[in-house]
């Protein structure tokens, strides 16, 4: 930092003789002729409406003779040092920006439970990182491209794009600002890429054997997604629009991706609280859950074994997939994008005849989709958008959401057990949601703190891939229905 100061001001004291030389330039026969006037920076559009005439302007030299004389004069090392100040982003939160101080805070707290406590890294820190990115003052790296239409064609050497009103040119658009690098990447976010490709990774590193050797999880995975719909009402009632609450209400199918993908198609401007509020309980999962969980079961139900599942067959496991995608899609269109990247993804792997493909998916794809889908999300949280009663609302619904979500689950898990002739463990229910494979790991822990010869994990797994696909057809019916 010493070192920029001082070749900062090496650099003001080389400079100040050169700008005092240019106060005086030396003044030819030419230039002592008194030059034609030059045509006006921003030229009129000469014609009748609707087959109107560009003017192409030349730039004139502009004649900063007594400018560059008094700025010579002002020129100082004080000045040069004062202006430095002034452009720091340390300066800009000294001047009232603590909103923007407030955010860095939260993003190093997430980064902290990231990093050390480790919860859910891979997702937390690009998230935390992004968040922590846009609110650094005057850095711009969210920043949206500014344009300007003026009347000239080519204007500094650049030709314009021409812009017609119907058929009225009224102008030419130059590009005044470039957008921030993080603000180009989030058009895959703003546009619906990045989460279908992270279902296609999902898809391609996930099991369905659990789901089609016991299809009754599938109704499990169903009975989760509770949380959606009744925080999507609650919503509703404390004032949030429909589309804002159906955003709202999909964080308690605890999969980010779905999240994302319904509030970029419904409430766009919700999209910072909501990305944070529904990757924040994701990684918090191991400890949300298992008070739920314990609250609803006794002793006796969370120490249930269950049998062991049935083989399922190759044939089985390709033949899923194909089906799923004809279904869902046909019954409703708009899950398509979702459920179609999720089974493709799976196709892949269970066919083993894409091995390159399905491995570039489980890992190069999903490793860099999640990097940028992270970072650009965590972005949207800025300081004027996440400092509000609206977002603080939003994380108390959310929290709601996701635990009626995991309710939901094992409340139908200890109905179905009174009915079902093999026993369930009412704790494979909470697996329902989408934390895939976080939730089913939950279910096994606590199991086996009730008998340690307890064995969940795959019992659980079939609810927890049902709680994907129950969230994408979720947020399929709440874009059908709400979509503009």
């Amino acid at each position: 930092m010493y070192l920029l100061i001082a070749m900062a001001l090496c650099c003001a004291l080389f400079a100040q003789p050169a700008l005092a030389q240019e106060a005086a330039p030396a003044t030819t026969a030419d230039e002592q002729a008194a030059p034609e006037a030059a045509p006006a920076e921003n030229g009129p559009l000469v014609g009748d409406a609707g087959a109107l005439v560009p003017v192409y302007v030349d730039e004139a030299a502009e004649d900063l003779g007594g400018d560059v004389a008094t700025a010579a004069a002002d020129f100082s090392i004080a000045d040069t040092l004062m202006g430095l100040v002034q452009d720091s982003g340390l300066y800009a939160l000294f001047q009232g920006n603590w909103k923007n101080a407030v955010m860095i805070g939260i993003s190093c707290v997430l980064l902290y439970l990231a990093i050390v406590k480790k919860f859910e890294p891979l997702l937390l820190m690009p998230i935390a990182f992004g968040m922590l990115l846009t609110n650094l003052p005057l850095g711009g790296i969210f920043a949206e491209p500014q344009t300007e239409i003026l009347a000239n064609a080519v204007y500094h050497g650049k030709a314009g794009v021409p812009i017609y009103n119907g058929d009225t040119l009224i102008g030419y658009q130059y590009v005044k600002q470039t957008g921030g690098l993080l603000y180009y990447l989030y058009q895959g976010v703003k546009l619906g890429i990045y989460p279908p490709l992270i279902f296609l990774g999902v898809g391609a590193m996930t099991d369905f054997g659990p789901l089609i050797a016991n299809p009754k999880s599938l109704l499990l995975g169903a009975a989760a997604q509770l949380g959606i719909f009744v925080t999507f009402m609650i919503a509703l009632l404390v004032g949030f629009t429909p589309a804002e609450a159906s955003s709202i209400g999909i964080i308690g199918g605890a999969d980010g991706p779905t999240a994302l993908y319904v509030t970029t198609k419904l409430a766009p401007s919700l999209l910072g609280p909501i990305a944070v509020a529904a990757y924040s309980y994701m990684a918090l999962v191991p400890v949300i859950q298992p008070p739920i969980m314990k609250a609803l079961t006794t002793k006796e139900e969370r120490a249930i074994v269950m049998e062991q599942l049935r083989p399922v067959s190759k044939t089985e496991k390709i033949i899923f997939p194909i089906v799923v995608t004809i279904v869902v899609s046909l019954l409703l269109p708009s899950a398509a994008p979702l459920i179609g990247m999720l089974m493709l993804g799976n196709l892949l792997k269970e066919s083993m005849v894409a091995d390159r493909l399905s491995k570039t998916a489980q890992n190069e794809l999903m490793n860099i989709v999640t990097i940028f889908l992270g970072t650009t999300v965590g972005a949207t949280a800025t300081a004027d958008t996440f400092l509000t009663l609206e977002t603080i609302k939003i994380i108390i619904m959310g929290v709601f959401a996701f635990g009626c979500g995991t309710a939901g689950g094992v409340l139908l898990a200890k109905v179905m057990n009174k009915f079902s002739k093999t026993k369930i463990n009412p704790l494979i229910g909470s697996a329902g949601v989408s934390a895939v494979p976080m939730a089913a790991r939950v279910s096994q822990v606590v199991g086996q703190q009730e008998n340690p010869g307890n064995f969940l994990l795959m019992h659980a797994m079939g609810p927890n891939v049902a709680g994907v696909i129950g969230s994408a057809v979720a947020a399929g019916v709440f874009i059908s229905m709400f979509a503009k």
